[in-house]
């Protein structure tokens, strides 16, 4: 599929990055699927059910669930546009900073350096359970798969790709659930009972704080809202109803099957509550399904790390040529832009396996990402776009129309993710917030104190 579409994406950058905005409702419907449905959540979602049980339901409704927030305020707005990133959007219609313009360009690449870190590090965490390898090769191994394949094509290959994974995918997984939760007779109450005879009933128990419930939820949703991925597809979508349907449909898709993946892991629990949460789905694979299975489970899971890997990867490369080199150099031809982005996937790969080796676990990678760019990047969005300089008009490319100015968005970005690192993402939502407003009116853009005075005199 790649080399099929290896030359219309050579034709522009533009072809290569969002395949020109007119990728019809069916791909992008399915290439959202596909990408949701990684070896991170399948892995990750089910080692953290194993772990603390539906205490892990607030995150993933929000993780999930930001999808159709997403689907229901921005992808609509977002396909009405051809940027090519997130940051870019940002840029035109609210910033006019590049310096701004890079740092939400770091910020949004961490999260898909995460997402390609997870699926390298789930797929090295299975094949070593079931061949007893050491699960650092195995993670190359893969890592190195998803990078030549991305390489290779551009939208075009990555879409096409997708749209016949996901269709395997749902089918496939379906199934496979189907078969794990015949183990608790497809009944809450056994699950329930099964797991106070191995002295696990917390599980069951959403015991955290209703503090600690809103910075789970708040974490997944404006991590997934600041996420690249997303608003690339909005943007190659063909019209707007094609990109808030199939945004709509895949976040509702996402929801359900990431919640059966974590109380797949509380299933593990009641059956042995002794292996290890990082092994929990491969336990449940090796040791209670027939080989059929096992061999099904296996397709599903390079399936979806493919899928969801060279998605991010693809989405990585575009922002670092558009956000931080773009902006700084003079004029590229577009055929370098290409080369240079093929290269950047190289690059972006090795860095995530680097993130994956290191890091303690697929979910605190994602979660880490997710507060540090959705407490700096979404604030400074929607103030952006609520704050308009003339109420009256819509957003259109090429004009500016927010009174957040250069510096506003500047302390707002950066004081936004330290501040939700460090004390949690709602201060740093909060601060961000504040900030952002304050500044701005303190030191507003010098183009909008001179309209305002031609105002005035007017």
């Amino acid at each position: 599929m790649s080399l099929r579409f290896r030359k219309k994406s050579n034709e522009s950058f533009l072809q290569f990055a969002i395949a020109g905005g007119t990728l019809p409702f069916f791909l992008i419907l399915f290439t959202d699927i596909a990408t949701i449905m990684g070896v991170g959540n399948f892995v990750g979602h089910s080692s953290k059910g194993f772990e603390i049980g539906i205490a892990n339901i607030p995150f993933i409704i929000g993780e999930q669930g930001a999808k159709i927030l997403f689907a229901l305020l921005f992808a609509g707005f977002a396909a009405r546009f051809t940027y090519k990133s997130i940051a870019e959007l940002l840029n035109d219609l609210i910033l006019r900073d590049k310096v701004s313009r890079a740092l939400v360009g770091i910020l949004t690449s961490a999260i898909m350096i995460a997402w390609i870190g997870g699926q390298a590090k789930g797929m090295g965490q299975l094949f070593s359970v079931f061949t007893g390898a050491d699960p650092l090769p195995l993670i190359f191994f893969f890592s190195a798969v998803f990078i030549i394949y991305t390489t290779i094509g551009g939208m075009y290959s990555v879409v096409w790709t997708d749209f016949i994974q996901g269709v395997f995918l749902l089918g496939l997984a379906v199934w496979f659930y189907i078969k794990v939760y015949a183990k608790i007779d497809f009944s809450y109450t056994k699950l329930k009972s099964m797991l106070v005879d191995v002295g696990a009933a917390s599980l069951t128990e959403l015991n955290i704080s209703g503090w600690e419930v809103l910075t789970l939820f708040v974490t997944g949703c404006f991590g997934v809202l600041a996420a690249q991925v997303y608003w690339q597809r909005c943007f190659a979508a063909v019209n707007p109803k094609a990109a808030s349907r199939a945004m709509l449909y895949s976040g509702i898709v996402a929801i359900i099957f990431t919640i059966l993946a974590s109380v797949s892991g509380m299933i593990v629990k009641a059956l042995n509550p002794n292996v290890e949460s990082g092994n929990a789905i491969s336990w449940l694979i090796l040791n209670e399904m027939t080989q059929l299975v096992a061999l099904l489970f296996f397709i599903l899971i390079f399936l979806a790390a493919i899928s969801s890997a060279s998605s991010q990867l693809h989405s990585a490369a575009i922002v670092i040529v558009n956000d931080l080199i773009i902006p700084f150099s003079k004029e590229v031809k577009d055929k370098s832009l290409i080369s240079i982005s093929r290269w950047l996937v190289v690059i972006v790969g090795i860095f995530s396996i680097t993130a994956a080796v290191y890091s303690e676990s697929i979910i605190s990678l994602f979660s880490f990402a997710y507060t540090m760019t959705g407490g700096g990047v979404v604030p400074v969005l929607i103030v952006g776009l609520l704050w308009k300089a003339r109420r009256s008009e819509r957003f259109e490319m090429g004009f500016h129309n927010s009174k957040v100015s250069v510096w506003g968005g500047r302390i707002g970005l950066l004081s936004g993710a330290i501040i939700s690192v460090v004390f949690g993402i709602l201060w740093g939502v909060l601060i961000s917030t504040i900030l952002t407003i304050i500044v701005s009116l303190i030191l507003p853009n010098k183009t909008d104190s001179n309209r305002t005075i031609e105002i005035k005199h007017a």
